[in-house]
């Protein structure tokens, strides 16, 4: 700064009294350093090692770190992320991803070690699920839907520290999509949410592309470091596990059922708005909703959800004018995301958080999902197995029943010999206020609070039964299930999408 310029300032400083606690100008760069030099411009947030990243973050013990699980069963980032940190020392960390799966079996040692010390996420499955059920930690996981997970975080009981995001490609400014590059895993709707609310954003990238990497999902103005990596996922084991495409008989059955449901629920007309959860059945209930689409000319505004190749291909076909896409199920649904104009994806907080000014699920006719237990009050478990191991996830299910217009539930009347239709679910995810059907591959029940909705499909010759037959029908066929039994100590504490605590589940009692 010229000597002339230091002078002119001091006398207004001095001679204007109204100026009093403001700071005066010093340099052109005084508040961005890194504007002295090229090189540190543009390349100040490349970091070589992950490690160092870290540091520079100013991460501490008893911290949270969040992840996001657009790869499913095929993440690479969480596992990887973790056992740097158990081998820098880390203890008593908050771990905070969106969902966790069978291929996270590796936390286990983490945990008993201490690294880990609390877990928020909206599922888990596998050998881990196994162990924690078996009573592995000494807090209790809190269970929350993907909406829930927004809510606690604005509420401030999720403060997310550094946040770890794989992505397949960015720029040297961290501008980033999961439509480019080798390893895509589509709409990165849950990374969304972290790199908006966390403290640090690391972005880990398996490449590089030229700035300005576009389109931006996440953007350059949320990411502090960026570390290149070997491998954040693998897109091909997306699909597999609860979104995987089925060719079961039983599962297409019911799906036929679903679709015969919604064509004749009273929704179905020109406009009408749909979404599919991630069950086998939920999935391919889109393969017979063309013929009925064509029949009756009725076209969909707009999918909504974890979007499958299924509802890719009647958007190709037109038969879907737009797809909202929080998650992209398969290569199908990433393509489309990175192809169609009318393919676009949201985050989390938009998708379902209820204390959003607006959520997309707000606006669904008609919602088909999946269940591990349904009850004959019609609560539904979709969390904990005949067995009481955690193997599934809250997802979204609990938002989407509350929000849209009809919640279809589709699973079989029995799983491995073990009855599916229950007198009382072992945990309640989804109260069964929020459920609107049942459909099953024995019959299809009404929630009695919906009678317009029997009455129709009755009218329309569908299989309608009461739920409480269809109880009877299951223990007919099974016999009655041997209670399962628990400990007093507390594993799992589901939280509703609100962040109240509508369950919780407890350690299972050791095998003698």
């Amino acid at each position: 700064m010229n000597q002339e310029l230091i002078k002119d300032q001091l006398a207004l400083f001095q001679s204007n009294p109204t100026l009093k606690g403001l700071k005066p100008f010093e340099s052109f760069c005084a508040g961005a350093p890194y504007l002295k030099d090229l090189q540190q411009k543009l390349g100040r947030k490349m970091v070589q090692t992950l490690e160092e990243a870290v540091q520079r973050t100013g991460l501490k013990d008893g911290m949270t770190i969040s992840f996001h699980h657009g790869y499913r069963e095929g993440d690479r980032t969480i596992n990887q992320v973790v056992q740097l940190l158990a081998s820098m020392g880390f203890k008593n960390l908050t771990l905070a991803a969106s969902s966790l799966m069978s291929c996270n079996t590796p936390l286990i040692e983490h945990i008993r070690s201490g690294v880990i010390r609390r877990i928020y996420t909206s599922g888990m499955r596998g050998k881990l699920a196994e162990a924690i059920s078996n009573g592995l930690m000494e807090e209790p996981v809190h269970i929350h839907s993907h909406g829930g997970r927004v809510h606690l975080i604005q509420s401030g009981e999720i403060a997310i520290d550094v946040a770890f995001l794989g992505v397949s490609a960015c720029d040297e400014f961290g501008n980033a999509n999961g439509v480019s590059g080798r390893s895509r895993c589509g709409s990165l709707g849950y990374a969304k949410v972290d790199a908006k609310f966390a403290r640090n954003v690391i972005m880990l990238t398996e490449e590089f592309l030229p700035f300005p990497n576009t389109p931006v999902s996440i953007s350059q103005d949320q990411v502090d470091f960026i570390v290149k990596v070997n491998e954040v996922g693998d897109p091909s084991k997306i699909s597999v596990g609860a979104a995987r495409v089925t060719s079961d008989p039983r599962e297409l059955l019911i799906a036929r059922f679903a679709a015969d449901v919604i064509e004749h629920s009273g929704y179905f007309k020109d406009g009408f708005s749909v979404q599919t959860g991630s069950g086998a059945s939920s999935t391919a209930a889109t393969r017979f909703m063309e013929h009925r689409m064509r029949k009756k000319d009725v076209k969909a505004a707009f999918a909504l959800g974890g979007i499958s190749g299924g509802i890719v291909e009647l958007h190709k076909k037109g038969l879907i004018a737009k797809l909202i896409d929080t998650q992209s199920f398969d290569a199908d649904a990433t393509e489309s995301l990175r192809t169609s104009p009318s393919h676009f994806e949201v985050s989390t907080n938009e998708y379902a958080n209820p204390s959003s000014k607006g959520t997309y699920c707000d606006r669904v006719d008609v919602v088909i999902l999946s269940a591990l237990e349904i009850d004959i009050n019609f609560n539904v478990n979709v969390l904990t197995g005949s067995d009481g191991v955690m193997r599934g996830a809250s997802g979204g299910h609990c938002d989407v029943a509350a929000a849209a217009n009809l919640a279809i539930v589709v699973c079989p009347l029995i799983r491995s010999r073990i009855p599916t239709v229950v007198n009382k679910v072992t945990t309640i995810v989804t109260p069964g206020e929020c459920i609107g059907v049942l459909v099953t591959d024995h019959g299809i029940a009404v929630n009695p609070r919906r009678p317009e909705v029997e009455q129709r499909l009755k009218d329309a010759g569908l299989p309608v039964m009461s739920i409480a037959q269809l109880y009877a029908r299951a223990l007919e066929i099974s016999g009655r299930p041997s209670p399962i039994e628990f400990l007093d100590k507390i594993v799992g504490i589901v939280r509703y999408r609100d962040g109240s605590v509508i369950d919780v589940v407890r350690q299972i009692k050791p095998m003698d």
